[in-house]
Formats: C-alpha cells, sequence, structure tokens
C-alpha cells in the first residue's frame, strides 16, 4: 500500500489521487483505537459540483476522506480506492484529515470571483464523525462561510454538531442554514450490525430535539430505506412517529444504492447477518445499483401515507438531495477531490 514508509515531509507524488495535496503525517492516537489519521495539506477547500442544475447547492466542502461510522452501506466508499485504500475495513479506519482546509476556504471565499452560492457539507462523509473532535475544523468553516455571507447546508450523523449549536444559531442570523439529521434505523440490534461507528438512533432523535428548540426547521433523512430490513409497516410508523416526537419538520426517504465497491461490501455482511435475503436482493438489484421501479413505487406508496399521517412531509424537495449527490460521486475528477 502506498501510505507506508511516508514521513513527515514525504513527497505527496506518492498518494495517488491526491497529488494536489501534500502529506505531511500519519497519526495513531490510544483515544481512537484501531483508526489512523493521514493528515494532508489541501490546495482547495471548496469542490465545484458537476451538472449541479437540478440540486440546490453547487459547492461542497469535504474536511475528511473515509469515515469511522463504518456504515456498511456508505455509497462514498469507492472513493477510497483512488488512495490505493480499499473500500471497506481501510475506509472505516484510514481517515484523511485535510488540516489546513480552514485557512484554505478563507482565501477562496474573499476571492472577487465567489459568488456566494450555497456550500453542501456531509455530502460524501461526514464532517462530524469522530475525527472532527480531535481536529476541531467545523467552527472554523462555519465561522468562514458565515462571515463571507455564504449559506450552507450540513448533513450528519454525528451528535457533535450539538457543541456548534451556539455557532450555528449565530451564522443563522446571517446566512441561510439548513440542518439534516441521517437516521435510517430505529432497531439497535441492526443499526450495531449496520452503523457501528455512529451514536445510537436515541441519540440522534436527541440531537434533532435540540436542533428544533434551537429554531432550525430540521429535515431527517431516513435515508437509506434497507429492503426486507427496514421497510415494514412497523418500523417506518414507529421511526417516523420518533422523528417526528423530536420535533423535526419534514423527513426525506429512498431506498438503498448499491453502487459500486458499496455492493460486495454489504452483500458480505448480508451474507453473514442474514443469509436468507441474499437470493431476493440478487432479483431486486440484478446486475445493477438501483432497486426495482416496481420496488421504488410500493416503497412510496407505504411511505407517503405515514408521511401524513406524522405531519413530516412539510415543504418536502421533490429530489432527495443525498440520492442526487450520489449520481455524481462516483464520477473520478469529483472523487478525488472530495
Amino acid at each position: 500500500m502506498r501510505w507506508q514508509r511516508q514521513t513527515l515531509g514525504a513527497d505527496d507524488g506518492a498518494l495517488p489521487g491526491l497529488e494536489r495535496a501534500g502529506f505531511v503525517r500519519s497519526v495513531q492516537t490510544p483515544e481512537f483505537e484501531g483508526i489512523t489519521f493521514h493528515e494532508v495539506l489541501c490546495k482547495s477547500a471548496l469542490n465545484r459540483v458537476p451538472d449541479s442544475g437540478t440540486l440546490p447547492f453547487g459547492w461542497t466542502i469535504n474536511p475528511m476522506r473515509g469515515c469511522s461510522h463504518a456504515c456498511r452501506y456508505c455509497f462514498a466508499r469507492g472513493t477510497h480506492e483512488y488512495l490505493d485504500l480499499d473500500a471497506g475495513a481501510d475506509f472505516d479506519s484510514q481517515i484523511v484529515v485535510k488540516t489546513n482546509v480552514v485557512p484554505i476556504l478563507r482565501r477562496e471565499l474573499h476571492k472577487r470571483s465567489w459568488r456566494r452560492e450555497t456550500v453542501a457539507l456531509g455530502t460524501n462523509t461526514d464532517p462530524y464523525q469522530r475525527a472532527e473532535g480531535r481536529y476541531r475544523l467545523m467552527p472554523g468553516i462555519i465561522t468562514a462561510l458565515a462571515e463571507s455571507g455564504t449559506g450552507f447546508s450540513i448533513l450528519t450523523k454525528g451528535t457533535l454538531l450539538r457543541r456548534d449549536l451556539p455557532l450555528l444559531v449565530e451564522a443563522a442570523g446571517q446566512v441561510p442554514v439548513d440542518l439534516a439529521v441521517s437516521i435510517a434505523i430505529l432497531d439497535e440490534e441492526l443499526h450495531h450490525g449496520l452503523e457501528p461507528g455512529t451514536p445510537s438512533p436515541r441519540a440522534r432523535l436527541e440531537l434533532v430535539r435540540a436542533l428544533a428548540d434551537a429554531g432550525f426547521a430540521v429535515n431527517v433523512m431516513v435515508a437509506p430505506v434497507i429492503p426486507y430490513l427496514t421497510d415494514s409497516q412497523a418500523h417506518l410508523d414507529a421511526l417516523f412517529a420518533a422523528i417526528a416526537d423530536a420535533g423535526a419538520d419534514r423527513v426525506t426517504a429512498f431506498p438503498m444504492h448499491l453502487r459500486g465497491s458499496t455492493r460486495g461490501w454489504f452483500l458480505q455482511w448480508l451474507a453473514q447477518a442474514h443469509p436468507a435475503l441474499l437470493r431476493r436482493y440478487r432479483q431486486l438489484y440484478g446486475r445493477g445499483t438501483s432497486v426495482t421501479p416496481e420496488y421504488s413505487a410500493w416503497l412510496r406508496g407505504r411511505i407517503e401515507p405515514l408521511l401524513e399521517k406524522h405531519r413530516l412531509n412539510r415543504d418536502r424537495p421533490a429530489e432527495p438531495e443525498v440520492r442526487a449527490v450520489e449520481s455524481h460521486t462516483p464520477d473520478p475528477q469529483l472523487a478525488l477531490f472530495a
């Protein structure tokens, strides 16, 4: 693996996919057992989203690559392969951190060419994963965006966002700020199997409540809906009820995509945890990345009455944001600089 034998001051040309960044060092600490942080100096913080006309944002910021949330279904896994790292265990444990992202962002936001277009965070890997507790990049990012007059959105599973809630409230007084929390699974046992590095569903519901109490109209991403595991009437009804009780304004839900390396990583888990479902998954997904149109229509018919029942369809966007981002993420040119 090309990360090996690298030391302070190593030539960043040894890092495939990061030719424009400078490798600084690799760090392991007792507080983050099993995780290696690869610190790099990026040359760009803002990433333009290709063909963003259908999205509510044209730019993204990704302070890190890889994610210790370790979600089996994460669509961003394939981006790690551009670093000569695997999309499975390496994606969960080899975290690339852009340690200078804040000063670089400030420089880009002060360019005369910057038009203060909406910027999204959390479209690739979670900016509030555990590493943020060590590197504290988000306060600087939030402040820089607000001070420049740039609106932004954040999608996260990380309850660490509560640390920055006062800062987000202050920013919302200056620019539009949209906050979304991802809660795909209510069942604790299933959560531990599929999202072992994330805060519990209950902790994320408490985050929704804190954001709502602070005055934010919170969108909850019930995404992905996992066929035959989280798509039952009982599960969705209970999850939507809990989300509504937490004070969310709306829910966005759509079925799981199995694109690229994510497919093999997820199916490997499925074969161990729920082998009886393998045949049904092969029928449902075939050789593609998406469920059949028939399943999509069936799921939509199940979800829409529940959204109405729990009053979670207020100002619901026509197309879910993350699904749209997923359709662009595998583009190598975008993935290299994510």
